[in-house]
């Protein structure tokens, strides 16, 4: 794994627009950073296929073990919505995606830091953006991204059941908008017929029990970039048990999005190569640790404290409770400290993106990195 220093492309901007990512540049700072790339041989991509596909099997594995140990309350999860998450579970709602984030510097195995397993976003820039610049710049060369193929054949697969979905997000977002843009052009080309709203746009119809549209009618299939634990607090999630609705990701990624899974699956699998040791704040970790709330996004209130130095961000998460995990040392470029984000579609493995900081703590304008792999 190395880190290369190159030259953007003279019509970066202008590349990154044609496919939908109108973001790469939000405040004037960048986002999406084509001046250095990642280089890995091609064992070191099976590793990160194998780490992923091994993560995804154990999360699974947890899920069982929550649900038949009650653990839901070191989740936080509200007591009402237990049943509909158990509910869902044991109907094998399907789950297109998820994301898990690694600490790896090409030695060794990849460490979890934590699985974003409801709204993970950086999809259009992995699955589309980088491809489209290996093709520019490095065209002998390939990258671990089977992210577009899988995304369409697994809408190819939920069609069947489930012909028309509406897509719904946050509509002031520009990147979850250019996020849910994309995945709903790859359920298009599959074949769906889809219908885009904002989050705030839903209604709910008493009389019947239903979501609606603005035309007023019935939502029956929702793709939501949204978190769960929001839709919970909202003032309709009560009525989510009682509406005929099939959501993507399903209620049960609830249970694997929460930073929580992080000491379940320490206490499941101790000492397993992919994971660090984790625990709740009841029974804190000695030595050096990072401290994350159970619902922290985009790096919000992470604590790293390492010997008597404390790098922490700040943000409205903590009142949820805490998780302590191992600290491990990112690997350090030159200064910048990248996180391998590893994607699962529709079960299986199907490429990388990679963010990177000046800090340890990977934020919400951490810098995108392209990468490619050759032969060993």
């Amino acid at each position: 794994m190395q880190r290369l220093e190159l030259d953007p492309r003279d019509d970066w901007q202008q590349q990154l627009e044609a496919v939908g990512m109108n973001y790469h540049t939000p405040n004037g700072e960048p986002y999406w950073d084509e001046s250095a790339c990642y280089r890995f041989s091609a064992s070191q991509i099976d590793i990160l296929d194998d780490a992923t596909a091994e993560l995804h099997s154990l999360c699974l594995q947890a899920i069982e073990t929550i649900i038949s140990r009650r653990l839901f309350n070191k989740l936080r999860i509200p007591a009402w919505a237990i049943p509909y998450i158990v509910a869902s579970w044991e109907r094998h709602e399907p789950s297109i995606y998820g994301r898990f984030d690694l600490a790896w510097d090409g030695q060794g195995a990849p460490k979890l830091l934590e699985y974003n397993a409801d709204t993970p976003t950086a999809l259009l820039e992995a699955g589309v953006a980088q491809w489209f610049w290996l093709r520019d710049r490095f065209p002998d060369a390939d990258q671990f991204n089977s992210i577009h193929e899988k995304l369409i054949a697994f809408w190819q697969r939920y069609r069947q059941n489930q012909p028309n979905l509406h897509f719904a997000c946050v509509a002031e977002s520009d990147e979850d908008l250019g996020n849910l843009e994309y995945l709903r052009d790859t359920a298009i080309q599959a074949g769906l017929t889809s219908h885009w709203l904002a989050i705030e746009q839903i209604g709910w119809e008493p009389s019947a029990h239903r979501f609606v549209d603005l035309r007023n009618q019935p939502i029956r299939a929702l793709f939501k970039l949204y978190p769960w634990e929001w839709l919970l607090q909202d003032e309709f999630g009560r009525y989510l048990p009682q509406a005929r609705i099939s959501i993507l990701e399903p209620p049960w990624k609830l249970l694997l999005s929460n930073k929580g899974i992080l000491p379940i699956l320490w206490e499941l699998f101790p000492d397993h190569p992919n994971l660090l040791p984790a625990s709740f704040e009841d029974k804190p970790l000695q030595g050096d640790y990072v401290r994350k709330p159970l619902y922290s996004r985009e790096g919000a209130n992470i604590e790293i404290r390492r010997g008597c130095s404390t790098i922490e961000t700040g943000g409205s998460y903590g009142s949820e409770g805490y998780i302590y995990q191992r600290h491990v040392q990112l690997p350090n470029f030159a200064g910048n400290f990248p996180v391998i984000g590893s994607w699962i579609i529709a079960d299986q493995a199907a490429g990388i993106g990679i963010r990177e900081d000046k800090i340890e703590i990977t934020g919400n304008n951490s810098r995108f990195i392209p990468h490619y792999f050759v032969e060993n």
